[in-house]
């Protein structure tokens, strides 16, 4: 009677136990959505104008593919993304960087005459801060690679355009500074008008973007720069070692003392060394079949081929946790003030996270940062104030720089 009695009794504890955790994960997840309409989330990077240049669709819609749309922003709650006006490296040397930022800027300027009821330009944070209490989406402008920028009259030409956060450079070593995906080292760092450039964007107010840079010319910039800068999409390389497109530790605590704010990219191969091994093991049989075979890369026999062992072979995604990881390891770094959120959305492919696969999906992010003990507060500064604070005080920088002239 006794050993039934207990057992009976451990039944009812753990049923509650089961019942309880069932409570608390639904209760985080109803605070998790609310959180995430109640706060201002920015994304510093979102590939859309690139993503619908030879590929036009309404995004005024839900859309059958890509991972931006109206209706999906506003499921999640993105209230600032800043659109990438993206530059090929290519397009340098072809001389058609300016024509292309052109077009793309012209792009985003016409999602806003479209639908007015639904987005507006956003040029500054106060116009962020009225565009919310509005219910409109702030769409901010980054100019992802500086390309196109070849003096300071450019510079105040696309500042009047309304890029707010200029790239330096791209896949390639360009007019400006090297890249860390180039192995060349054109400048060892910066160019002569690299240097100067940095100022430039200083006193007009406009944040130097350090993401996709060498790490010559991330302490060349730190040392130049007067005011806070930002990695609009990268990750730690602490996860990912050897990956000079993601930040050590070292530089983020000089990011940090400068005031800045690293932007948490949500690739999966920024944040998993085992995607990025998977990842290169796979290319690897990829081109060893293509070699074999005498098939050239780019025909459509490779194409084929390779789409279909992409299909038979999948890699295993990183997962929500591993941005949550990510930011946990800046915030040990350097504290809450100096995180945020640079997805990439449209513009790293088939890697996205489990869990982020749209911008649909911040809440299962705040969920996870709520499962972390991340206060509301703390959620806010990454979910969008960081960045926020930064390129206020770029903007005040500007000013004082200006009047000393």
């Amino acid at each position: 009677m006794h050993s039934l009695i207990c057992r009976t009794t451990l039944s009812i504890l753990c049923a509650w136990t089961i019942v309880r955790g069932q409570v608390s994960t639904d209760s985080l997840k109803i605070k998790a959505e609310k959180l995430s309409k109640e706060f201002i989330i920015v994304d510093t990077h979102i590939d859309v104008p690139e993503h619908l240049r030879d590929h036009w669709q309404d995004i005024s819609h839900r859309t059958p593919d890509g991972e931006f749309d109206y209706p999906r922003a506003v499921e999640g709650g993105l209230n600032a993304p800043f659109m990438s006006i993206y530059i090929p490296a290519e397009e340098e040397k072809q001389g058609t960087a300016k024509k292309t930022a052109e077009m793309l800027i012209n792009m985003v300027g016409k999602f806003v005459k479209d639908w007015p009821d639904k987005f507006a330009i956003a040029t500054s944070p106060a116009d962020v801060a009225r565009e919310f209490k509005e219910g409109t989406i702030s769409l901010c402008l980054g100019l992802e690679n500086g390309a196109p920028i070849k003096n300071v009259r450019d510079v105040r030409h696309f500042y009047k355009r309304g890029i707010r956060y200029v790239t330096l450079t791209h896949a390639l070593d360009n007019h400006i500074s090297d890249s860390s995906y180039d192995t060349t080292h054109t400048w060892h760092g910066l160019s002569p008008f690299g240097k100067k450039l940095v100022l430039d964007l200083n006193r007009t107010g406009i944040m130097v973007d350090v993401s996709h840079i060498s790490d010559d010319a991330f302490y060349q910039v730190i040392a130049i720069s007067k005011a806070p800068i930002i990695a609009s999409h990268s990750s730690c390389r602490f996860f990912t070692p050897g990956f000079e497109r993601n930040m050590s530790d070292d530089m983020i605590r000089l990011l940090a003392k400068n005031g800045g704010v690293i932007q948490i990219s949500f690739g999966s191969d920024f944040l998993s060394q085992t995607y990025r091994e998977s990842q290169a093991a796979m290319r690897k049989n990829i081109t060893d079949y293509l070699s074999s075979h005498n098939l050239v890369s780019r025909t459509p026999e490779a194409r084929t081929f390779a789409k279909q062992y992409r299909k038979e072979h999948p890699i295993p995604h990183a997962d929500v946790k591993d941005v949550v990881a990510h930011i946990d390891h800046v915030v040990k770094l350097v504290g809450i003030d100096h995180v945020g959120l640079g997805s990439d959305f449209d513009g790293v492919g088939d890697s996205l996270p489990v869990g982020l696969e749209d911008v649909s999906k911040y809440p299962n992010l705040i969920y996870e940062l709520l499962r972390a003990s991340y206060s509301d507060e703390d959620i806010k500064k990454i979910c969008g104030e960081n960045l926020l604070r930064v390129w206020s005080q770029v903007e005040g920088i500007a000013k004082v720089l200006r009047a000393k002239k």
